[in-house]
């Protein structure tokens, strides 16, 4: 057959050309996955020593209790365990997560509580409940990277409060509210994620009479707050006047009792809560009724602070073992903080470093952290990295450690 020779061919009548699907919504396109999630990935190998993760210490879970709890659910009335349930959350635990906040100096009822499935729901509740694209949510700077993505799939204008050493400072706040007018500010004041720093008790309240007097919601996230190690215990942001009827109150029962069970809870003011409610039933319809009910026995059975008092002694040896052997893992010049709590230290390398760069020595060497640039908004600050410390052993921290100098010994400066 000639070279330029027409060629016929014949499509049966059953066979369409199909046509592409339409694009995915342009929040999926601007809103990246999490580097961290991908770090904990590379992380899962056998023998790898990991800063990284914020993961509890699997051996500390209460593993016979909750099967217990689960087992008296069952056996309480498995038919309720296993059917659908209000939206709002099972009432036993919801009285019990209201206990637990009265306890701690705020007066809560059961009515005032949501329950979720992780606080990171929560957020996301309260998020569709309140932010159009183009509002405005300022955070600290760095702050929690799934908040960040969070708020950019709602098409928020994120804007970086300024922070020193103790959190977000209270003068720039007040200029940034005044000057964006924003729809919410987003915090973790106690042992915050990335940094661990801790809002101190003044700026808390200046913090709240500048929410009353300017008008702006706040979101208080607070899963590390049961994991303090020293210092006092500083109320919630929710329990200062003026914060009143603007705070939503994020916690979690992942940090004390196990994430697996994917639990959380929200206390937030009545219109805020029924608007929440509806987001959930358009998500979710309610959370799991077995993890709910397993969860309020657990409560009820065992003494909850007591196990959280045995959590809190391993993990502050944990940080202990972290914070002492700094100075022979990085390099020198590097600054580090010392938490008072929670389940990260938050170091910066010396002039000339970046954190990314080092990170790829480590993992040869079978050890991990987290570059701190992902947790900014805005210019990232590439010398940052934080390292969580409950996972693992002091002797593992040790090691680790060991393993990080190692590394740093073969990562030449200034490589990316």
């Amino acid at each position: 057959m000639p070279a330029d020779a027409a060629v016929s061919v014949s499509v049966p009548d059953s066979v369409t050309v199909s046509a592409a699907p339409p694009a995915f919504a342009s929040r999926v396109a601007s809103v990246g996955g999490s580097p961290v999630r991908g770090i904990l990935a590379l992380t899962e190998r056998p023998g790898v020593i990991s800063f990284a993760g914020g993961l509890p210490a699997p051996e500390l879970f209460d593993a016979e209790g909750l099967r217990a709890s689960y087992d008296t659910a069952f056996a309480v009335s498995a038919r309720r365990a296993l059917q659908y349930s209000t939206t709002e959350g099972a009432p036993e635990l919801r009285e019990a997560v209201a206990r637990r906040a009265s306890a701690r100096g705020l007066a809560t009822g059961a009515d005032d509580v949501l329950v979720t499935s992780g606080s990171q729901q929560a957020l996301t509740l309260l998020t569709a409940a309140l932010v159009e694209p183009g509002d405005v949510v300022l955070v600290e700077n760095p702050t929690y990277l799934a908040a960040l993505q969070c708020f950019g799939m709602a098409g928020a204008r994120v804007v970086a409060v300024p922070c020193d050493a103790e959190g977000l400072i209270p003068e720039a706040l007040e200029e940034l509210v005044a000057r964006e007018r924003p729809k919410l500010l987003y915090t973790v004041p106690t042992f915050q994620n990335p940094t661990g720093r801790t809002l101190p008790a003044v700026r808390r309240a200046e913090v709240a009479r500048i929410a009353a007097r300017l008008g702006l919601w706040l979101i208080e996230d607070d899963p590390y707050g049961d994991l303090r190690y020293e210092g006092a215990e500083l109320p919630w942001l929710a329990a200062h006047p003026g914060a009143e009827d603007r705070t939503a109150l994020l916690g979690s029962f992942s940090k004390i009792m196990a994430p697996g069970l994917r639990l959380g809870w929200l206390r937030a003011p009545a219109a805020l809560r029924r608007a929440a409610v509806v987001a959930k039933q358009a998500a979710d319809l309610h959370t799991s009724t077995v993890d709910q009910l397993a969860a309020a026995h657990y409560l009820a059975a065992v003494d909850l602070d007591a196990h959280v008092a045995t959590v809190r002694a391993a993990y502050r040896a944990r940080r202990d073992a972290l914070l002492a052997g700094l100075a022979g893992a990085l390099p020198a010049g590097s600054a580090w903080n010392r938490p008072e709590g929670g389940m990260f230290v938050w170091a910066r390398l010396p002039a000339g470093h970046d954190a990314t760069a080092l990170l790829k020595a480590a993992l040869a060497h079978d050890v991990a952290f987290v570059p701190g640039s992902p947790f900014f908004t805005g210019p990232p600050d590439p010398r940052t990295l934080r390292l969580s410390f409950t996972t693992h052993t002091p002797q593992e921290i040790t090691q680790g450690l060991t393993r990080l100098a190692a590394a740093v010994a073969d990562y030449a400066p200034g490589s990316a």
